[in-house]
């Protein structure tokens, strides 16, 4: 596989993402979102599975979008539609019950998948530090930060330098609500 696919997959997530932001005060550009995800895979993790990189690139599209798994295999071919799927909540269930089937489906999850679910919730941490959602209050941060613990928590080891990122940014976003809560 070669970096056009890399491509194609940042251009298809910046089509289908198109007009969505993200919850914090400035609603950044939604895309900035996954790129961050493959980048961190990249850059800490020194991923080099390009099917990888295509899928967290892509990981919200099933979810957030009106892409469907068939869209991703015309487009990238099964492994990517499949590490798309692990990653993407089941959007029937009730949003409690996703974040449950997130925790006890960690330890099923396969390598590639494991590096987008440690990229995603790193990013999300970070933003919860930098740029927290509009309208999260304090309590629902520090949930949120329990929550990906328990996920990651329970994913097998993978990466070690990614999940060392995982667990130091989870550390600094602790302190930093347990500053605010002092304040």
């Amino acid at each position: 596989m070669s970096v056009a696919l890399v491509l194609k997959a940042a251009d298809f997530a910046a089509r289908r993402h198109r007009g969505q932001t993200r919850k914090d005060e400035d609603r950044s550009p939604y895309i900035n979102h996954p790129l961050r995800v493959a980048q961190l895979l990249s850059d800490v993790g020194e991923v080099h599975d390009m099917e990888v990189l295509a899928a967290a690139l892509l990981h919200d599209t099933v979810e957030d979008t009106d892409t469907t798994p068939g869209d991703i295999a015309d487009a990238f071919g099964q492994r990517v539609r499949d590490l798309v799927l692990e990653v993407s909540d089941e959007k029937h269930l009730s949003a409690g019950q996703r974040k449950q089937v997130q925790i006890d489906h960690a330890p099923t999850l396969s390598r590639g998948a494991v590096l987008i679910k440690l990229g995603d919730k790193t990013s999300n941490i970070r933003d919860i530090i930098d740029s927290p959602p509009r309208g999260w209050s304090l309590e629902r941060r520090v949930r949120y930060l329990d929550w990906a613990e328990a996920v990651i928590d329970r994913c097998p080891p993978v990466n070690p330098a990614l999940e060392a990122l995982f667990w130091d940014t989870l550390a600094e976003a602790r302190q930093v609500l347990a500053r605010d809560a002092d304040a």
